[in-house]
């Protein structure tokens, strides 16, 4: 019997920002994640900020904005052709879509579903997006192969029980989604430091160190840096694919 593995990954971007800082300007990204299975299963990871989310005052407005239904539907896909939804967290930039996905299985760690489910106030703002009724949630604790080639990472830090993604592709090899335990390349090292919205600077070192040990240890091909704009510029976007 075949095993069903991943063979593509799509990179979609969603919204691009700049910010202003002292030493210029960062450019970010907010996106999400598609791997098609060798038996056609599709699993999408994350889902982007809500439609109706209003930038907050201060921040300079969002350019080039979409949303993923529109970019599975560029790449010929429903939401209910979704089969697993991988939520790496709640936070609006990236559960703001859920609701849109009702027939697909949802998959996030126990610790962080329960820690929302009981009120943290820092996953209220896109509530109604995660929670809502007709949503099928699988909780898992830690570490776990999602799918063959799928790994789940936890890494918590930027918010507890967060997750990040390991595929493994046949031509490319592995791949690790960082999401936002590590939101920049230039934050991947053990001396970095906290973001204000990251939750726990101990944990996020200890999590980046386990990155940092998973790539040497698993010679992993490409990390995949949340946020970063630069970095993004430099990979293949939907509708190109990794393979």
């Amino acid at each position: 019997m075949n095993i069903a593995i991943p063979v593509r990954l799509y990179l979609i971007r969603l919204i691009n920002t700049s910010l202003a800082i002292p030493t210029g300007t960062l450019e970010m990204v907010t996106g999400c994640y598609l791997v098609q299975m060798s038996d056609g299963k599709n699993i999408l990871i994350d889902t982007g900020l809500p439609a109706d989310y209003a930038t907050p005052p201060g921040r300079p407005p969002a350019e080039n904005v979409t949303n993923v239904i529109d970019q599975l539907a560029a790449l010929g896909l429903h939401p209910d052709d979704i089969d697993i939804l991988v939520c790496t967290h709640f936070d609006p930039d990236h559960a703001g879509y859920n609701d849109a996905f009702p027939n697909a299985e949802f998959v996030v760690q126990r610790e962080y579903y329960e820690l929302a489910r009981n009120g943290h106030p820092r996953f209220a703002a896109a509530r109604s997006h995660w929670d809502h009724p007709a949503l099928r949630y699988r909780l898992v604790d830690g570490d776990t192969e999602l799918l063959p080639g799928l790994m789940l990472i936890e890494t918590s830090g930027h918010a507890p029980a967060h997750q990040s993604v390991l595929v493994r592709l046949p031509q490319t090899g592995p791949v690790l989604l960082a999401i936002d335990a590590v939101v920049m390349e230039r934050l991947f090292t053990p001396e970095r430091k906290a973001w204000p919205l990251d939750d726990n600077e101990e944990q996020l070192h200890a999590s980046t160190r386990k990155l940092l040990e998973l790539v040497e240890r698993e010679h992993v091909a490409l990390v995949v840096f949340g946020h970063d704009g630069q970095q993004w510029q430099t990979l293949k976007q939907s509708p190109a694919y990794y393979e």
